[in-house]
């Protein structure tokens, strides 16, 4: 299992993140895309460091069109020396129509198209296929060579990883991209009784197997060494909890567990920014089934014994690990 840390995503700064993460043992950095564009302070940490791989979690397609996402997933993956993991997303569609002004179809259907789109263009790029790809959403039938990158190594094409948790854009993921991207808020039932089903029907479509097929899973933690810590980092992942809760996408997680009718309490209270009486709602159980809890060492351990042989990309960090620890802590995990 490789091992992942949620970085700052400041371009001043993550260059002597990305190396101190590279030499605590670290098998890669995430950058999101919430105020930043994470292809900026990557190829910061890319200049900067050696082995490190660089991923994006995720990116906003549908913010995008598949030509200029591959244009900037090459040129990234060139600077990183094929350490670009492209983790992408569709987002939302109020956040698609009014924040990005594009487009909003059928989500799964379009993402399954963007992603052909790319492997058309990459296709073009890296093999020398003529590049003509006439979709319902998109359409690429010019590549000039003048507008082709000039360093086509097929070392260059990233690795495409989808962002999913419905059991139908799930299902995409396994029909046309490298691996997927699971949202924090699952658990591992979900995981094996919905989300593995899903891809594995996707992956049945082009004759491939799990194998040949990444799962990032990375949980919520609560980690803390003192009663204290451990209280405090409890009752940020009941906030984090609550909140997701109230996206309708995210139900059929609440579902399987017999908590659909959480859902119904959340949205309100939500609306009202009662986030405390939201917090309440979350009660251990559900606290433990989502998140990981425990000292840095249980965490590590519960995290084997649930994922083992079923996630093979993962986020371990937080404050209240030691530095001296953390390299041990790694090794142990991806063990």
């Amino acid at each position: 299992m490789k091992v992942d840390v949620g970085v700052n995503s400041d371009p001043l700064t993550i260059g002597e993140s990305a190396r101190a993460m590279e030499r605590t043992g670290y098998d890669g950095i995430r950058v999101s895309e919430t105020n930043r564009d994470p292809f900026v302070p990557l190829a910061v940490a890319a200049a900067q460091t050696m082995s490190i791989q660089l991923v994006t979690s995720v990116v906003v397609a549908f913010a995008r069109n598949p030509m200029s996402l591959a244009l900037q997933a090459h040129e990234l993956n060139r600077l990183a020396r094929g350490r670009l993991i492209l983790g992408i997303g569709s987002q939302v569609k109020p956040h698609i129509e009014r924040r990005f002004s594009m487009p909003w179809h059928k989500p799964a259907r379009q993402m399954r198209e963007f992603i052909d789109a790319m492997n058309a263009i990459f296709a073009c790029w890296y093999d020398g296929t003529r590049l003509d790809f006439r979709g319902e959403y998109y359409q690429h039938t010019l590549m000039p060579s003048t507008f082709t990158p000039p360093d086509r190594e097929p070392a260059y094409k990233p690795e495409i990883l989808l962002s999913a948790t419905g059991p139908l854009m799930t299902k995409v993921a396994g029909e046309v991209a490298d691996g997927l991207v699971t949202h924090p808020f699952s658990t591992e039932r979900y995981l094996k009784e919905v989300t593995l089903p899903a891809v594995k029907e996707g992956l049945l479509k082009r004759n491939r197997t799990l194998d040949s097929f990444q799962i990032d899973y990375a949980p919520m933690l609560a980690i803390g060494n003192t009663d204290e810590e451990l209280a405090h980092a409890m009752s940020v992942i009941k906030d984090r909890i609550a909140f997701y809760g109230c996206t309708v996408a995210y139900r059929p997680v609440l579902e399987l567990h017999g908590w659909g009718a959480l859902q119904d309490e959340l949205i309100p209270l939500n609306r009202s920014r009662r986030r405390k009486d939201m917090i309440e709602l979350i009660d251990d159980e559900i606290l433990h089934t989502i998140a990981i809890v425990g000292s840095p060492r249980e965490v590590v351990g519960e995290m084997k014994q649930r994922f083992r042989g079923v996630v093979s990309r993962t986020g371990f960090g937080g404050s209240a690990i030691d530095r001296e620890e953390l390299p041990e802590l790694l090794s142990t995990l991806k063990g």
